[in-house]
């Protein structure tokens, strides 16, 4: 596992391995405050060549997932304080990964405000956690034209308060079914105008959210994550290999510090090889998700295909993950009961190996 353990160049920050973390809701920000468990949780992980922190609440009355964190107050900025300070302690980097949850909010998580959208289509097929139990999306609201600007610049707000919470750059959160990936998506964009149709218009709020966070920040601290086959929250797209070649080919004009792809399809619905014409057309780091063993990691890095691995679950369940990849060391297994619940079970008492 050598290649693993290679230092990565990433604009002027060094990442120690290629063993990433990926951003991960966890549920554990009661009020939408990040709080001192969580930085326990993030700490334990600083051994990560860079950890990405879960999805972020860009603003108020946008949440699509019960206590999630958010980071456009003084007391957010405080409380995401402890984690950076903790992270950084321990020899760790760690981006933030901000979000607007678009269409995927509910009234029920949100002073009964009803969700946004490029268009007006219900997610179908899934249900949200809230304070009364799972419950079925609703119908969002199409977003005006002029209504965009003000996303634009709540994603911005976001890096300038991320930064001045300590973190080392942002990660823009374009995947999953949330806004972004909304608007990128033609299943879910049926709109006509500047932010619908082509691949230009449809990506165009994306990229007008990559240059405002990358004016806070610099652009080598900025990263965007995708899933062009991922059908969670019912997404899909008529031609994902053709996006994704597209987009791939079109990120090269914003030197960011890395693009982070979701290769498949949770619900398996999807398939097809994203990754391929990603790395032929784009040429800044790539960083893999989804699946990867350790091994297949390293060949993949070895072979070129990317230049890192965002580790999810496995990272979720072994906060020493690094050491145990590099003793080939058993791995501990999640526990799926505990991802959304509260309190340290399932969340902070995984064992290391000095302590198992």
């Amino acid at each position: 596992m050598n290649i693993l353990f290679q230092s990565l160049q990433m604009g002027d920050l060094i990442l120690p391995n290629r063993i990433l973390m990926a951003p991960l809701t966890r549920s554990r920000a009661e009020g939408h405050l990040p709080s001192s468990l969580m930085a326990k949780y993030y700490a334990q992980r600083a051994s990560a060549g860079l950890i990405i922190a879960e999805a972020t609440m860009i603003m108020p009355g946008n949440s699509a997932f019960w206590q999630e964190p958010g980071i456009y107050s003084d007391a957010q900025i405080t409380g995401w304080q402890k984690t950076t300070n903790v992270v950084h302690a321990a020899a760790g980097r760690i981006f933030l990964q901000i979000w607007h949850g678009g269409r995927a909010c509910h009234p029920l998580l949100n002073n009964g405000q009803q969700p946004v959208a490029p268009s007006p289509i219900a997610i179908v097929g899934y249900e949200v956690h809230t304070p009364e139990g799972k419950k079925p999306y609703v119908m969002p609201r199409e977003l005006r034209d002029d209504e965009l600007p003000v996303i634009v610049a709540g994603f911005k707000q976001a890096a300038v308060n991320a930064k001045a919470a300590g973190f080392d750059g942002v990660e823009v959160h374009g995947a999953n079914g949330y806004l972004l990936d909304e608007f990128l998506r033609d299943g879910s964009n049926h709109r006509t105008g500047a932010y619908g149709g082509s691949l230009e218009n449809r990506s165009r709020l994306m990229l007008e959210v990559l240059l405002a966070v990358s004016s806070v920040y610099g652009s080598d601290r900025v990263g965007l994550r995708i899933s062009p086959l991922n059908s969670f929250n019912s997404m899909k797209d008529s031609d994902p290999i053709g996006l994704s070649t597209w987009l791939a080919t079109k990120l090269n004009e914003y030197d960011l510090a890395y693009l982070h792809v979701m290769r498949s399809d949770f619900a398996g619905q999807q398939s097809g090889d994203i990754m391929k014409p990603i790395r032929a057309h784009y040429q800044g780091i790539l960083i893999g998700n989804m699946g990867y063993t350790a091994a297949e990691a390293e060949a993949a890095i070895a072979a070129g295909q990317i230049d890192a691995v965002a580790f999810g679950s496995s990272f979720l369940a072994n906060p020493d993950l690094p050491e145990r990849i590099k003793q080939g060391a058993a791995l501990n297994q999640p526990n799926p009961a505990t991802f959304y619940s509260e309190g340290a079970v399932g969340y902070t008492d995984y064992p290391t190996l000095s302590n198992s």
